[in-house]
């Protein structure tokens, strides 16, 4: 069988991997259609196994590093779901209360992936909280597939009850000085920029690739807004000329890249939709923004 690599992939195959990881394609339909691109000795549970998530190889925080407090807490969501699991974490030589940052999951509830960015927040001078929306189910499964599916029964509302909870917890806690950003990445973007819009008083939000706020909704917006699109994310990307005009409109602060050329999902390391230029970049400018935005 020949190794596979991404460069060897056509932008099909991404696109259907983006199909079946929303939830517009099922597993035979996804599984039908990548045979179409099993082809020069590449098996299709090969295709399958490349674009599936490592969550083994590609953490860069582990859950036991030395410089970080990080444990397990839960907290009310009285509108939600009842009670949230989240990690929370923080700088083991933090000497003063700092500022917060919400780390909203994709879709799939809250995986290693999102744990681990959640703790290079906390790495970057910050006490981080990352909630898991699966909790009143019983928590992320442990398999991405299976969290999509419990993820996708839960009411969309609640959730986001869920994350203004989490806002609420962090903004609270004895370790924060009261200032708190977001940061969510593909349904977490969405409610990165629900929070901005529900949330007088975020003080900064930061949106990977999110489902954006109407028109209607913007005007609501106090928290400057650091926006990341990917080049070739024609679904989400389609949403963002109204959403720039309405935030032009309203005379609301914000910065958007997009960046050419790479797919949804490139800031997410454990798959082959990762770039690690542009996850790089991105990272970088969240930092400083918060930096900027919190730190004052």
């Amino acid at each position: 069988m020949n190794e596979i690599k991404k460069e060897d992939i056509q932008q099909e195959v991404f696109d259907l991997y983006d199909d079946f990881a929303h939830n517009r394609l099922d597993r035979r339909g996804f599984v039908e259609k990548l045979s179409l691109y099993a082809v020069g000795g590449i098996t299709v549970s090969a295709l399958m196994s490349f674009l599936m998530p490592d969550y083994h190889g590609a953490i860069q925080v582990r859950s036991d590093d030395p410089r970080l407090k990080s444990a397990y807490i839960n907290y009310a969501s009285p509108k939600g779901g009842g009670t949230i699991k989240g990690l929370l974490s923080k700088p083991v030589d933090a000497t003063s209360k700092l500022a917060g940052i919400i780390v909203v999951h994709e879709n799939r509830g809250l995986n290693p992936h999102i744990e681990d960015v959640a703790r290079r927040a906390a790495l970057a001078g910050f006490i981080s909280l990352a909630p898991d929306a699966l909790t009143p189910l019983g928590g992320y499964p442990g398999d991405d597939e299976k969290g999509r599916e419990m993820q996708s029964k839960r009411s969309k509302k609640e959730m986001e009850e869920d994350f203004i909870a989490a806002y609420d917890y962090l903004k609270n806690h004895k370790d924060c000085n009261g200032k708190i950003g977001v940061v969510g990445f593909c349904f977490g973007g969405g409610i990165a920029n629900t929070m901005a819009v529900r949330i007088p008083n975020l003080s900064a939000a930061v949106p990977f690739y999110g489902a954006q706020p109407t028109a209607e909704e913007v005007p609501q917006i106090k928290a400057p807004l650091l926006i990341h699109y990917a080049g070739l994310d024609t679904r989400v990307n389609e949403g963002w000329p109204a959403f720039e005009a309405a935030l032009k409109a309203n005379n609301k602060e914000y910065k958007a890249y997009i960046y050419e050329g790479v797919n949804h999902g490139f800031h997410n390391d454990t798959t082959p939709r990762y770039d690690k230029i542009a996850a790089e970049l991105a990272w970088k400018r969240t930092i400083e923004f918060f930096n900027e935005k919190l730190k004052v």
